[in-house]
């Protein structure tokens, strides 16, 4: 099967979460709930959004091929039951990028409130990597604001760590 053109984005955005899910796994209960003015809440409440998202958008792009979490299940999960999710995630978003992807194809996602929220593949699939990335930077902040030093999870950082980035240098 060839690669999507996507899937190292995806497997970054994946990546990314589960190493931020093991440093915060090694927080105390009350480092979890620090909060910085001008991030989505607190360190847990941030990335139970962060999986639960990430699940929400896998739920409508695959047409349900998993279910979403429902919003009293998201508040009560600990970073093992995310970091479960997150796994779970990661083995199927491969299979839905994969392939001939129409982006201007509607996706229809049904809200709380009985409204429908339409929006095309190709703006889905970019929201599913920014709000990783929004979400993972607000919690790295919030661990920076402890002295805590947050895991490196650049996209660099992933190619640098499979072997995938070269350097020449200079004059060769």
């Amino acid at each position: 099967m060839t690669r999507s053109v996507l899937d190292d984005a995806f497997r970054h955005h994946v990546w990314a979460t589960l190493e931020l899910i093991d440093v915060c796994a090694t927080l105390p209960p009350d480092q979890l709930e620090t909060s910085v003015p001008g991030t989505y809440g607190s360190i847990i409440d941030t990335m139970r959004h962060l999986v639960g998202g990430d699940r929400g958008y896998l739920f409508v792009i695959s047409g349900g091929r998993v279910q979403p979490i429902e919003e009293e299940e998201e508040a009560r999960m600990d970073l093992a039951g995310l970091r479960k999710v997150m796994e779970e995630d990661g083995s199927l978003w491969p299979e839905v990028i994969a392939g001939d992807l129409d982006p201007d194809v509607d996706y229809v996602r049904p809200q709380p409130d009985g409204s429908l929220s339409h929006a095309p593949l190709g703006v889905r699939l970019a929201q599913v990597v920014h709000h990783g990335t929004d979400h993972r930077s607000q919690i790295c902040t919030a661990l920076t604001s402890i002295g805590v030093q947050p895991p490196e999870i650049d996209v660099w950082d992933l190619a640098e760590k499979e072997g995938r980035i070269s350097r020449t240098p200079p004059g060769s």
